[in-house]
């Protein structure tokens, strides 16, 4: 029997192994399985390792389109949930599981692994002891990075709308989950620093699981949010999410309405700050003016007391001056008894020489003049 030929039926060898994948993912639909993790390779980003529990141990696969999607790389001996479908790989006739996607056991599995090593990168730079930028108090222009489709933006114009309706808004769309969101809300970020006129900007989505908010928990994400040069204000999810961009950010609010609401000032409360400011200021005024009324005639009294001094000083001097002339005066000498004799030319006689017998001569007395002539010599 067992020397006889091979009948001309026989199967090959890979025939039965593709028979036996198409048996196996005819029957085994896509599943979870939990196990613990062993042998874990690393291929070009391929990952291959090995599920095992107590009892038995299958063969997995995870390919690098899948892996890539991990928040975190997992590690040897994790426990996870891994998510794929069951086949043969025909080359060797081996029973694997091509694992779609994967999560640790653990409370925050992956995604708490992947924020920590963030977190940790972040924190060595000095990225989180930066100083946090104020808020404008009145902003002429806001920009918001988030999906146009989604609720936040909704819930962002419509407060910021009521609020402050002054405020232009300039929506930078974007996708915030799932392949290509990281760098979609990186170039958003980046493009806020072309926009000049930007006072303020609003950062984030409404809420979500875990896996949803991963893009916002990217360090890349992070590093983009710290370097906008105005002040950021993070909404990311609820109020009980927290993620890198909320601890990066100059500001953190807890839902997208919030942060509208730090964004801006409630034109209510500025109206009525207005009216009280208008009736403060016509107060101060009016007291300005009444203090200014009293100093000006505090300094017109002391302008007239300084002026009638001075007068007085000036009259003193005046009336010292007219004595030392009037002492130099020849109508001072006159009055003291004094007669000055002049010629018929004006010309005063001081010798005895110039008296001539019989010559007319003026005598200047004090209060006239006296014709005389001269009898003898």
């Amino acid at each position: 029997m067992f020397g006889a030929l091979a009948p001309d039926g026989a199967w090959s060898v890979s025939a039965v192994n593709r028979r036996a994948k198409a048996a196996v993912e005819g029957t085994l639909e896509p599943m979870w399985v939990e196990g613990d993790m062993t042998g874990l390779k690393d291929f070009g980003g391929n990952l291959y390792f090995s599920l095992r529990d107590s009892q038995a141990q299958i063969r997995c696969v995870m390919f690098r389109d899948d892996a890539r999607r991990l928040p975190a790389t997992p590690t040897e001996g994790m426990k996870v949930y891994a998510f794929g479908r069951a086949t043969i790989y025909e080359k060797r006739g081996e029973f694997q599981l091509n694992v779609a996607k994967m999560m640790s056991t653990e409370a925050g599995g992956l995604f708490r692994i992947a924020f920590e090593k963030a977190r940790a990168a972040l924190a060595k730079d000095g990225v989180f002891d930066r100083p946090r930028k104020p808020l404008p108090r009145y902003p002429r222009w806001i920009a918001v990075v988030t999906s146009v489709d989604g609720a936040a933006l909704r819930d962002i114009m419509a407060v910021a709308g009521a609020r402050w309706p002054v405020a232009q808004i300039a929506v930078i769309d974007t996708r915030v989950q799932g392949d290509g969101a990281v760098d979609e809300v990186v170039r958003a970020l980046q493009t806020i620093t072309k926009l000049t006129k930007v006072d303020v900007a609003i950062v984030g989505r409404g809420g979500g699981s875990k896996e949803d908010l991963q893009v916002f928990n990217e360090e890349r994400v992070a590093r983009a949010v710290a370097a906008v040069p105005v002040p950021v204000i993070s909404a990311v999810g609820h109020e009980i999410d927290v993620t890198l961009c909320d601890l990066v950010a100059d500001h953190r609010a807890a839902t997208p309405s919030a942060a509208a609401e730090m964004a801006t000032p409630d034109r209510d409360e500025v109206m009525s700050d207005l009216g009280h400011l208008g009736v403060r200021l016509a107060q101060g005024l009016a007291g300005r003016v009444q203090r200014m009324e009293e100093r000006v005639g505090r300094t017109g009294d002391r302008l007239v007391s300084a002026v009638e001094r001075r007068l007085e000083v000036v009259s003193y001097q005046l009336s010292v001056a007219s004595g030392r002339l009037d002492a130099l005066s020849p109508l001072g000498t006159l009055a003291r008894g004094f007669a000055v004799p002049r010629d018929g030319t004006g010309r005063v006689l001081r010798r005895a020489a110039d008296f001539y017998p019989g010559d007319p001569f003026v005598l200047r007395v004090v209060d006239g003049s006296v014709n005389a002539r001269v009898e003898k010599n």
